[in-house]
């Protein structure tokens, strides 16, 4: 007998990650340890534009960096991917 399950029209990250979430915390996978012996690896991962407006470059650039940090972690290093700072302020600045 088969058995058929419809899939949902979009990702719901709230159902998926609930239950992995208390999982990432408890196995520190957000921290870097700064003691480590292991050599360090960062990146920052900028915040989206002054616009609010998101597109294919900003997923690209995501997927690159989270590719880049779980291979370094996997290759051993201290790897860390930390939110950073506006690196397009001046979409709201205004000159005078």
């Amino acid at each position: 007998m088969a058995f058929f399950y419809q899939m949902a029209k979009q990702y719901n990250p709230s159902v998926v990650e609930k239950s992995w979430y208390v999982w990432w915390e408890k196995s520190c996978v957000f921290v870097a340890d700064a003691s480590s012996s292991k050599p360090p690896f960062v990146i920052v991962l900028p915040p989206p534009n002054v616009t609010g407006a998101l597109h294919i470059g900003h997923a690209l650039t995501a997927a690159i960096q989270d590719m880049n940090i779980r291979w370094r972690r996997m290759s051993g290093y201290n790897a860390l991917w930390v939110p950073g700072m506006n690196h397009a302020g001046g979409c709201g600045e205004v000159d005078m």
